[in-house]
């Protein structure tokens, strides 16, 4: 075996120059220990472009006394940096999450320094980039320098995620809890409902590409009863974990990757780390593979389930933003909806409840002022609340506006439908 020589923090980040652009790993394998002390390297740099998908955790470089040596230009908005972005000090890349290897391999955000969070090595001197491999497998590729912060915690993941310690220019080693997330206790009647309603949609032999949140959760604990079912996600969340021991999902009647449950990245509770953690059954690949609509559409019935913030009465779909404010961001939901539709009996589905936690209808005559589009009325199929499915596909914009209406809080149909006679001069 190799032998591995690990360096402080400060040895470490020393790689770390003014004007340079440094990838940071996301989600659950968010390296917040080098974060919290690059933050200490702040008096002697000064625009050090910071570029990641969503990070957890408080990652210190936002702050506003960090501003002159940071720069955050990130490619979702998560709510580690939400704050930063809205007020003007962090800045905001739209892209499909497909897409975003390619903007490092063309050159268009080349890397020079990644800093990962990775699992120790092993006998043959591998680590693996653990629950994270989405865009983290091409920022390592192209980066001229790689800082690696070793975790035992990491769980080790099979897929692309391997990354040998010749590779690897400063190895850094750090024992600390991995960020977890857990929407069960949150799931509510509404939610609940909604994923029923999917659950009836999803017939056996499905491929299922779902996220983390209280929806998923609710049509994951909704599956039980279907059988041989397949997993093709760019994330994978707890619910899995029974269907999988239930052999539920058990991926036998997938095109590609039979078998294999294929994601980019887990996050979730500790449960679902050790699940993943060396388990063969699960590869975890690069985003700009499976996200690729035509890699999604191979595989037979792909139901796509993704959320949004509102929708309007003919289908138009804001998934990033509330108005300006910038929530989130484009992410996948635009790669698997695609993919969904292309696939052979696949049903691209998003999902919300009726309202908001503030009583607001997210069933709405129109965006509001500066949101952001991110599933275009020509892309959506179906939209699911707890009152109902609305299928859009093939429908005019008045069939759309019924529709969607009638799916909508009992409470808000009138408004929509004066709202709908205004545009449209039809009776709902």
């Amino acid at each position: 075996m190799q032998t591995i020589e690990y360096v402080t923090a400060a040895n470490a980040l020393s790689i770390i120059q003014s004007n340079q652009r440094v990838f940071i790993h996301g989600s659950a394998c968010t390296p917040l220990f080098l974060l919290r002390e690059l933050a200490k390297e702040a008096p002697r740099l000064q625009n050090v472009e910071t570029v990641f998908i969503t990070v957890q955790g408080d990652i210190v470089i936002d702050k506003p006394e960090y501003q002159n040596a940071f720069h955050i230009n990130c490619l979702f908005v998560s709510a580690s940096v939400r704050e930063a972005v809205n007020s003007g000090r962090a800045d905001f890349i739209p892209a499909f999450l497909s897409d975003i290897p390619d903007l490092f391999k063309k050159n268009v955000l080349p890397i020079d320094v990644a800093i990962v969070q990775v699992s120790p090595p092993d006998e043959h001197g591998y680590c693996t980039l653990g629950l994270s491999v989405d865009i983290a497998r091409t920022a390592v590729n192209t980066a001229k320098y790689i800082i690696a912060q070793v975790n035992p915690n990491m769980p080790r993941t099979h897929g692309d995620g391997l990354l040998h310690v010749s590779h690897i220019t400063k190895m850094v080693y750090h024992e600390e809890a991995l960020p977890e997330l857990d929407y069960a206790s949150k799931t509510g009647a509404a939610e609940i409902q909604i994923g029923k309603y999917i659950a009836e949609m999803i017939d056996d032999g499905s491929t299922l590409q779902l996220g983390i949140g209280t929806i998923p959760d609710a049509v994951l604990k909704s599956l039980h009863n279907h059988k041989n079912l397949g997993l093709h996600t760019e994330m994978c969340s707890d619910g899995v974990i029974d269907l999988m021991e239930k052999d539920v999902i058990n991926n036998k009647f997938k095109k590609i990757h039979p078998n294999k449950n294929v994601t980019s990245f887990a996050f979730g509770t500790k449960r679902l780390y050790s699940y993943v953690n060396d388990n063969p059954a699960f590869a975890f690949l690069d985003i700009d593979y499976v996200n690729d609509p035509h890699v999604i559409r191979r595989n037979n019935k792909v139901i796509a389930i993704n959320s949004a913030i509102e929708v309007d009465i003919t289908g138009q779909i804001c998934a990033d933003s509330i108005g300006t404010y910038q929530y989130s961001g484009i992410g996948g939901q635009m790669d698997f909806m695609r993919g969904a539709a292309l696939s052979e009996g696949g049903k691209p589905i998003i999902a919300l409840t009726s309202r908001t936690k503030k009583g607001i209808s997210r069933i709405t005559p129109h965006l509001k002022e500066g949101a952001g589009v991110v599933t275009t009325r020509g892309h959506i199929h179906y939209v699911v609340t707890e009152f109902g499915v609305a299928y859009l596909y093939g429908k005019n914009l008045r069939q759309r506006a019924k529709a969607l209406i009638a799916i909508a809080h009992p409470d808000d149909r009138e408004t929509l439908a004066k709202s709908c006679f205004e545009r449209f001069k039809i009776f709902v």
